[in-house]
């Protein structure tokens, strides 16, 4: 099988296309024909060498499968031949989805929504993974509560504007002004220009001083330090990004704040759930631009240019099913 390997870390030009012997199948396991991966923060961070400890080198990169089932192994039930499937890779645990084939456990694999493409499907299987840990099982988002979004026409982003709607959240969403269209269209019932616009002084606004009852930091920097001045008594702050330098939360202790900090694990369980928005009309991933395998190195040189442009996520389509991109 071809895959992209990273034989070192550094930039995107340290992706080789290279041939690999097809992985085999053990005991409670699916081989997948991926038909689509996705590019994500992660990624880079992978390549670059943030996690060096954690990554053998040479290393089969990627975190995002939307495929076909080739073969199963024993004691598998939920799946068959010819199922197609979506799941997140175990991260840190083994080979990752820049590749034609791809071997995982029967319990991180969901059934793919029939309503979406493989590129969809593989642009939200671990965003969504994300977001439903942080909103839901961490936060414990209700109806009628209010939410700010940062970031929200990103990966991350986008999706969450969307599972926060469906929840019946009021949603407060940072982006640029040229995307704030796109971020209305999702569902955000308040879209804040973060280059021209104080979200602190206009979630006050907002919410008449109360502040939000929960906040999504997808950014970082000073994320962190500024939200508590957004939010909400007994308010919780749910941070994706690893902080790089001490933050002053003094703020917080007066609010009675919560913080979580979400690095996303795999089960079946949140694929099931994001499924059903899906197939209720409530959620759709959007692929904003699209790769094939060997373009990897330039998807990957694409999503860490500041301010790229790119609404939602980069696929990569590994099997030509015919969908249009970019998008």
């Amino acid at each position: 099988m071809q895959a992209i390997s990273l034989p070192r870390f550094g930039g995107p030009d340290a992706f080789a296309l290279s041939e690999f012997e097809t992985p085999a199948v053990g005991a409670g396991e699916v081989l997948v024909r991926v038909h689509a991966t996705s590019i994500n923060p992660l990624d880079y961070q992978v390549r670059r060498g943030d996690y060096a400890d954690l990554v053998p080198l040479p290393a089969i990169t990627g975190h995002d499968v939307s495929g076909v089932v080739e073969a199963v192994g024993s004691g598998v039930t939920a799946f068959k031949p010819g199922d197609a499937v979506w799941y997140t890779p175990q991260i840190f645990g083994g080979p990752g989805s820049y590749a034609e084939y791809h071997v995982a456990s029967e319990a991180i694999v969901g059934h793919k929504p029939e309503c979406l493409t493989h590129l969809e499907a593989a642009s939200l299987s671990l965003v969504g993974g994300t977001v439903w840990e942080a909103l839901f099982t961490r936060a414990g988002l209700r109806i009628g509560e209010s939410i700010l979004v940062h970031g929200a026409a990103g990966g991350v982003g986008h999706v969450a504007v969307q599972a926060a709607k469906a929840t019946g959240a009021f949603v407060l969403a940072t982006a640029s002004g040229y995307d704030a269209d796109f971020v209305r269209s999702l569902g955000a019932d308040v879209v804040i220009d973060y280059r021209t616009e104080d979200y602190v002084a206009i979630v006050n606004r907002e919410t008449d001083g109360a502040g939000v009852d929960v906040i999504l930091d997808t950014i970082g920097g000073d994320t962190l330090e500024r939200s508590p001045h957004a939010l909400a008594q007994l308010g919780r702050v749910v941070s994706i990004v690893d902080i790089a330098q001490p933050q002053n939360l003094i703020e917080a202790w007066g609010r009675n704040a919560s913080y979580h900090f979400v690095f996303t694990r795999q089960n079946r369980g949140k694929l099931d759930e994001l499924a059903t928005l899906v197939a209720r009309g409530q959620l759709k991933p959007h692929v904003g631009k699209v790769y094939p395998l060997a373009g990897i190195p330039d998807a990957h040189a694409d999503l860490e240019r500041p301010r790229n442009g790119i609404r939602g996520k980069i696929g990569i389509a590994i099997v030509d099913d015919g969908a249009a991109g970019p998008r």
